[in-house]
């Protein structure tokens, strides 16, 4: 199998650490607005001023510089509003540091990639491990200015990344740039302005361990009600003691509420965010808190029932059972999702298409569900594929970390484990070795189910090839497994066994003519008499 790459091996991924629970602030007056509004406003201004401020510092940061800016607005909010502004804001500048160092590498890969097809001559046909030479002339005048750009791009982001400069904007980028697209976004000025404006405010508090209810600065108690500590500006806007505001509306967590209700009880830290979703014209509260890191089970624990082989395609999911030695048990599954619309759609249709499989996965009594550990960061490139901007579309279409990390944190609650496995080659070689076989008139099968069988043997510790039964020499099974007499790397492997040739010859009998050894037979014919029959003449019939 000489060419073939070596495989990763397969490992449990860890469960999550965090959980998220949100519920809608209801029946708030015209004054809990108003105050909500103000106070995000002004904490909005605090927080773009110091990631200005943070952006400037670049790689001259410290402590001393966090604690000044700390100290400079604490005297304009309080300290944990200060606290929780200078967080979210290294928070915010390394994300960008992160997304920086990514768009440098797809730079880099690009520019790899053209420089090698510009190097070979025109018309030159590629391989699948490398592309070839480019179409045409004017292809090729096309993409060496395309590289051109690409170098220039790379070496400037290179600069920003030496100098620490990082470009952020608080709000999204994609709203920004959608003020100039008023039309197509089907929006007014004002609309715009209104969600602009909401994206910036800062209505958030991290938890304190040890403080009432977990948090000092937004409180809810366990009854539901909510109140938010006012920055000193705002202190006059108060209707309760110690600077405090007491909103109208109560909530009650439908999901986790118990889990909720137990940390507060316990005054054990929860964050809380408020924000307002300015096209339903509704205000939410997210309360989220840390769990301790659960241990992952054993992978031999995982593969003790079974598994659930998982193939992840652009508008479904592909599954099939597995028992623990690697058999296929039933007929595959697929749960499809509808990923065209908003981001609330396409989240809602991965987690209805995950709901189903867990639950498909809970009631047959499998342990485990085995995905392939997918990244196509490094696969989406224009200069990598070409002209096939369908397949570009495609792969980049496929929710491969929103899915696994959906999948993570819902088979947790299952006490499921997921088993991530090295993708390559699984849809190769499971349409090679399983697709066929398992046809039937009246079970289809997909390349995708096929690989999700392929999935499932590699997270059970399986070759992904079929044992196929050696023909016996007789009744006894005296060839053995053919995976024990051949090799990985020998050629005819899964073929048809030839027909053995170091069997002795058998003996000639003394005519010449062959020897053949007796045999029992089950008719009634050939069973031995133990009586005589008497044939009665006067019985016979003319």
């Amino acid at each position: 199998m000489g060419g073939v790459r070596a495989l990763a091996v397969s490992f449990v991924v860890p469960g999550p650490c965090g959980v998220a629970v949100r519920d809608r602030l209801k029946h708030l007056t015209a004054r809990d607005e108003g105050v909500l509004r103000a106070v995000g406003a002004h904490q909005g201004a605090l927080a773009s001023g110091d990631l200005r401020a943070r952006c400037a510092d670049g790689l001259g940061h410290g402590a001393d510089t966090w604690a000044s800016r700390k100290r400079e607005l604490t005297g304009v909010s309080s300290s944990r509003i200060a606290g929780a502004i200078t967080k979210a804001t290294h928070d915010q500048w390394a994300l960008a540091r992160r997304c920086q160092a990514a768009h440098i590498q797809n730079l880099a890969a690009g520019i790899k990639t053209l420089r090698h097809r510009l190097s070979l001559p025109i018309g030159e046909k590629g391989t699948k491990r490398a592309a070839g030479g480019y179409r045409s002339k004017n292809e090729w005048f096309r993409k060496s200015r395309r590289l051109a750009a690409l170098e220039d791009r790379h070496a400037v982001a290179v600069a920003d990344w030496q100098a620490g400069r990082v470009r952020v904007v608080r709000g999204g980028k994609r709203l920004l740039n959608t003020r100039h697209h008023l039309t197509e976004a089907r929006l007014t000025e004002d609309e715009w302005r209104q969600r602009w404006e909401a994206e910036r405010w800062f209505l958030a508090a991290d938890g304190e361990s040890g403080k009432r209810f977990g948090n000092e600065t937004i409180r809810v108690t366990p009854d539901g009600e909510v109140s938010i500590k006012l920055p000193a500006p705002l202190a006059h806007l108060a209707n309760t003691r110690h600077g405090r505001y007491t909103l109208s509306a109560r909530i009650g967590f439908a999901h986790r509420g118990a889990e909720w209700a137990d940390r507060i009880t316990a005054n054990r830290a929860v964050a809380y965010r408020i924000h307002l979703d300015v096209e339903r014209g509704r205000w939410y509260l997210t309360a989220s808190w840390q769990r301790p890191v659960a241990q992952s089970i054993p992978l031999e624990t995982a593969r003790a029932r079974g598994m659930i082989g998982v193939d992840t395609n652009a508008d479904h999911v592909a599954a099939y059972r597995l028992d623990r030695h690697g058999n296929p048990v039933g007929d595959p599954h697929r749960f499809g999702y509808d990923l065209s619309g908003p981001a609330g759609h396409r989240d809602a249709q991965i987690r209805h298409a995950l709901t189903r499989l867990i639950s498909w996965a809970v009631r047959v009594g499998v342990a485990a569900i085995g995905i392939e550990d997918l990244d196509f960061t490094a696969e989406k490139t224009r200069e990598k594929h070409g002209r096939r901007k369908r397949f570009r579309q495609l792969i980049s279409g496929m929710p491969t970390g929103k899915l696994k990390a959906r999948l993570v944190s819902m088979a947790a609650e299952h006490g499921l484990s997921i088993v991530a496995v090295d993708p390559a080659y699984t849809s190769l070689w499971g349409a090679q070795h399983w697709q066929k076989p398992l046809t039937t008139p009246h079970r289809r099968m997909s390349r995708h189910d096929a690989a999700g069988i392929a999935i499932g043997r590699r997270a059970l510790g399986h070759p992904v090839r079929r044992r196929t039964a050696p023909p016996p020499h007789d009744r006894s099974d005296r060839a053995g497994h053919r995976t024990v007499q051949a090799g990985p790397g020998d050629r005819g492997r899964e073929g048809t066994r030839p027909p053995t040739t170091d069997r002795p010859p058998e003996e000639p009998s003394p005519s010449g003519k062959r020897k053949r050894e007796p045999s029992a037979s089950n008719t009634a014919r050939d069973a031995p008499r133990t009586q005589q029959w008497a044939h009665d003449s006067l019985t016979r019939t003319g």
